[in-house]
């Protein structure tokens, strides 16, 4: 048994000396006796390598209601009316890509703005992304060269013959933008993720990197209880040890934002007492929630909604925070 689990030292500060947080069934969160960052230990092989997710991921994240939801034009609103504010153009890479929904809603909303590319580990979301006309890079984020060819389209796939997976055809083109949506959060060594970004942006280049919120009213009322305390999460960060993440990986940090807040999650999770909830049930709920957004009559309590949430935001208790990053601009004569 011990032999398929990886132990992990801090993720932030690499601090090795930690106390019990929470105890779920098996998974076993502990608090950095150093910095106070919270993280699994130990962890699955699978989910330490990612290998969950080509193998057994393909059943979620290509399930009709993840597909249906993820392509509504609703789905990433948030995210994209940030990501514009900030990065009004230039070549983006999508770090944990899944089925290419992100930047198929960049590019169908501004076409001409953006050269895009997403990559990710598991092979058959990519498939459907490719299907969509995302150009995607698969495999290891870590050993990839992950650079767009010079003269890419703004969008659309690459032309017959050009691949976007393999270097050799490749010609460096540093990155205006990194996004790493709700990814930071399943990685074992989430640290060198973020360093590679850094490598890969130009300078004073953006990296976003949204994750779930540990101080949320989410956790604050479920705590373990809560669905997102699961195997498949092996890092839970606030605010602050994201913010010195994202410090210690070479950044500098533009802004930090609260966003997303999901009421009939905390009653389910609360009513159900924790219990485990299938990726089927979270396809669904993700699919209803969605639809819900777009039916006309529900205006008046999107309104009333959107207030609370941004009232949770501005308290710091929304269910997820967001840090957009920055690498710093090069210092003339150095």
């Amino acid at each position: 048994m011990n032999q398929s689990l990886v132990y992990r030292d801090c993720p932030v500060c690499d601090g090795n000396v930690a106390e019990p947080y929470w105890q779920k069934g098996d998974l076993r969160i502990v608090r950095c006796g150093q910095c106070g960052m919270v993280y699994a230990n130990p962890v699955s092989s699978e989910m330490a390598t990612g290998e969950f997710y080509d193998a057994s991921g393909k059943d979620y994240y290509l399930s009709p209601a993840k597909l249906e939801s993820d392509y509504a034009g609703v789905r990433f609103e948030r995210e994209l009316l940030l990501f514009r504010k900030l990065c009004p153009r230039g070549a983006v890479l999508d770090v944990g890509c899944s089925s290419g929904a992100f930047l198929f809603q960049l590019r169908k909303r501004w076409p001409a703005d953006y050269q895009i590319l997403g990559t990710d580990v598991s092979g058959p979301p990519l498939d459907y992304a490719e299907s969509r006309g995302v150009p995607v890079v698969r495999g290891d984020f870590l050993a990839r060269e992950l650079t767009i060819r010079a003269g890419a389209p703004a969008s659309g796939p690459a032309r017959p013959g050009e691949q976007y997976q393999h270097a050799g055809s490749e010609t460096g083109a540093p990155y205006d933008a990194i996004t790493f949506w709700a990814v930071i959060e399943h990685l074992a060594e989430p640290k060198r993720f973020l360093e590679k970004a850094h490598t890969l942006l130009k300078p004073g280049g953006l990296c976003f990197v949204l994750v779930p919120n540990l101080r949320s009213i989410a956790v604050r009322l479920l705590g373990a209880k809560y669905r997102y305390v699961y195997a498949q999460h092996l890092n839970y960060f606030s605010a602050s040890t994201l913010g010195r993440f994202g410090e210690r990986a070479g950044f500098e940090i533009v802004a930090t934002r609260f966003t997303h807040f999901n009421p009939v999650v905390i009653w389910q999770d609360w009513r159900h007492g924790g219990r485990e909830v299938s990726n089927a049930e979270r396809g669904e709920l993700l699919k209803q929630t969605t639809a819900l957004k777009q039916k006309p009559w529900v205006k008046p309590a999107k309104w009333f909604y959107g207030l609370t949430e941004k009232a949770l935001g501005c308290l710091g208790l929304a269910d997820n925070v967001v840090v957009t990053l920055r690498k710093p601009a090069e210092v003339a004569g150095s």
